[in-house]
């Protein structure tokens, strides 16, 4: 099994450098199969959805769509995928990022009965409490 870093995806995915593209996706199509897939972290999937959102400018809808082919695609293995989903879902009904509802889950997954917070986006889910 290979990792695959936040950088191989984008351009993968963004194309942006032609080059680049072109190795990323001949590694992704090379060493990437059903039987032995290329490891997703869920550090990488955040800021792919970050770099996606932020430095791309791709609406929300297709992030979330770009997440759900990665969750769904047999060649790659994302971390704690079955938590990756939950997120997911709150991000394609939410405002927060998706790094803040795997926040929220992952601490309740730990026992906390709230996850306290500043950032009034994620107030929609019940993972979080606003402070102030």
């Amino acid at each position: 099994m290979i990792g695959l870093d936040t950088n191989v995806l984008v351009r993968h995915i963004v194309r942006d450098d032609e080059r680049q593209a072109a190795a990323a996706t001949r590694l992704i199509e090379t060493h990437c199969t059903p039987e032995d897939p290329g490891i997703v972290t869920l550090v990488v999937l955040c800021e792919l959805v970050w770099v996606l959102d932020r430095g791309y400018g791709y609406e929300r809808s297709l992030v979330a769509g770009v997440v759900r082919k990665m969750l769904s695609a047999s060649d790659l293995q994302v971390e704690r995928s079955e938590l990756a989903w939950r997120a997911l879902h709150y991000y394609e009904k939410g405002k927060g990022d998706l790094a803040d509802y795997l926040i929220g889950l992952c601490g309740q997954e730990m026992g906390a009965e709230v996850t306290f917070t500043f950032d009034r986006r994620t107030s929609d889910c019940g993972l979080f409490e606003i402070i102030g």
